[in-house]
């Protein structure tokens, strides 16, 4: 069965605070994220800028995320006033809101994995089964 894989990376900067954290993080801070999508399939798909199927996703569709805020994205907010209560923004849950925001504009068998990064040694990876 054939299989194609797709990887980009992006960033985007905002600021943020952990909620009820003891130290340095829960106070206002930001950072610029480094995020690296994957995205699996064993076929190709047409998609919202593409009417043929010759892709796995497309690109754009992936980095939605680095779109400046008033566009939808991510870029130059507060990602405490901007993620929905159920997500806090450790990088953990970051990773996880974007593979959740990303799995909606991607067909159904198409498999994510999403990494974010506040630091330049640090990651937090999300994937579904």
């Amino acid at each position: 069965m054939p299989k194609w894989k797709l990887l980009t990376e992006f960033t985007f900067d905002s600021a943020h605070y952990i909620k009820d954290y003891k130290g340095p993080c829960g106070r206002m801070h930001g950072h610029t994220y480094k995020v690296k999508i994957e995205a699996k399939s064993s076929q190709l798909h047409s998609s919202e800028y593409c009417p043929h199927p010759v892709m796995v996703a497309d690109f754009r569709s992936l980095r939605w995320a680095k779109k400046d805020v008033t566009q939808g994205g991510l870029d130059h907010c507060v990602l405490n006033e901007v993620l929905p209560p159920e997500y806090e923004t450790t990088a953990e849950m970051i990773a996880k809101y974007i593979y959740d925001e990303t799995k909606k504009r991607l067909p159904a068998d198409v498999k994510l994995k999403v990494a974010v990064s506040e630091t330049p040694n640090s990651w937090a990876e999300y994937e579904d089964d």
